[in-house]
């Protein structure tokens, strides 16, 4: 009896696994039927809209083909996304309206775009619309430019270093048609060291991204002037200057975490050799609306300083004058120790237009030295026929000629009091 109890039990829990292993064998298969299936759309409309897509395979791959060579890119709709509602696009390709989860499976090779399950392609992107805006110092470049530098400066208070990356130029002009160029710095007013680039072989728009480390005490810092000279290297070896920047560091916030990036226009180097007492350089310019005289102090060469050291100090005086009685004058920093200084410094005077007949700019180079007496080192007056001639009276008609635009030249101090 009991062995009779003990087979029929075994029978019984035979058959229940059975058929809980046949049921769990159902429900997988039918998941994975289920996952490979396609859901067939019931709406007219619907399978209207999937033919108008992809209707013709040959077509597509054409379509796919042509956007591609335009430069456009193929706008694809995944899967998880074809339950939302689209409407149509602008170059007539319809999409889904109603929800649905699928598309109809098309035979036949498919083309990359299309291999995705369940994906299609319902219109296209324009690159050109998402870039970001060109930077206007790239391209923005005036006439007569003789090419552009890019530079940035940092200074280590800790370490007392000045940093100084050098980053690029565009648009070099050299003598010939290929250029070889690389760049010297100068830490102004020691004229005699200088840190220097590696050279770039054939190329207007070199890419130097080289650092550079000058020592320099804080103290000192902002009276010193970076100053950079843009050579080409010709197939004999020869070095020809192509141009040169100045930069003060007198009107900078220089510090740690304080990296600059700065670009400015090469400018050709003066050859003329100095005059007997040094020379000048200075923009003027006339507002005639509000009635301003603008005088922009760039900077001085040549000067014959009575003694060469960092307790000199060397400034200029700017005078308005109006027959030939003083009206107003402006100083502007002093620059120790240097026969080259640069400044850089603007000012502005109220003048109205009909006294520039009578008024005169009288701008003098001054040198003073820690408890002794200032010393004048040249001067020179601009202004109309009744004070100047020369360069002097070219200089200040073309400024009336040429209202609101700066117009920059040198000019020969001369030793008068």
């Amino acid at each position: 009896t009991e062995q009779a109890v003990a087979v029929a039990g075994g029978v019984i829990g035979g058959i229940l696994l059975f058929v809980l292993i046949g049921i769990t064998a159902y429900l997988l298969w039918k998941k994975f039927c289920r996952l490979l299936s396609y859901e067939k759309l019931t709406s007219p409309v619907k399978m209207t809209n999937a033919n108008a897509i992809f209707q013709d395979q040959s077509t597509s791959e054409i379509q796919l083909k042509s956007t591609s060579r335009s430069g456009s890119i193929p706008f694809i709709i995944p899967p998880t996304l074809h339950g939302r509602d689209w409407i149509n696009l602008m170059n007539e390709e319809h999409v889904q309206e109603d929800s649905d989860p699928y598309m109809i499976p098309q035979s036949g090779p498919r083309s990359s775009f299309h291999s995705l399950a369940g994906a299609y392609v319902v219109g296209t992107i324009n690159p050109e619309l998402y870039k970001f805006p060109e930077d206007q110092s790239e391209t923005d470049f005036p006439e007569g430019n003789i090419g552009r530098l890019w530079f940035s400066i940092e200074y280590e208070q800790e370490s007392e270093r000045l940093l100084v990356s050098l980053i690029k130029a565009r648009k070099l002009q050299p003598p010939v048609d290929s250029c070889s160029p690389f760049v010297k710095i100068y830490l102004l007013p020691d004229e005699r060291s200088y840190l220097q680039s590696k050279t770039k072989r054939k190329t207007l728009n070199p890419q130097f991204d080289e650092n550079f480390v000058f020592q320099v005490s804080s103290k000192v810092l902002l009276q010193r002037t970076l100053k950079f000279l843009v050579y080409h290297v010709d197939k004999q070896k020869k070095h020809h200057l192509l141009g040169q920047v100045t930069f003060p560091l007198k009107n900078e916030t220089l510090g740690d975490d304080n990296k600059l990036v700065i670009w400015r226009d090469l400018e050709k180097e003066n050859l003329e050799l100095p005059s007997e007492y040094g020379d000048i350089q200075f923009s003027l310019s006339y507002n005639d609306y509000l009635g301003h005289l603008t005088v922009v102090v760039l900077r001085a060469k040549g000067l014959k300083l009575q003694e060469e050291s960092h307790a000199v100090s060397v400034y200029v005086k700017v005078s308005l004058m109006n027959h030939n009685k003083f009206i107003k004058s402006k100083k502007t920093a002093a620059v120790l120790g240097s026969p080259n200084p640069v400044y850089n410094e603007t000012f502005s005077f109220k003048a109205d237009q009909r006294e520039l007949d009578t008024a005169s700019l009288s701008l003098s180079v001054l040198q003073s030295i820690k408890g002794e007496k200032t010393h004048l080192l040249g001067r020179v007056v601009v202004g109309p026929f009744m004070y100047t001639r020369g360069k002097e009276l070219e200089h200040w008609n073309e400024m009336m000629s040429k209202p609101k635009e700066l117009v920059k030249r040198w000019h020969a101090l001369c030793y008068s009091m």
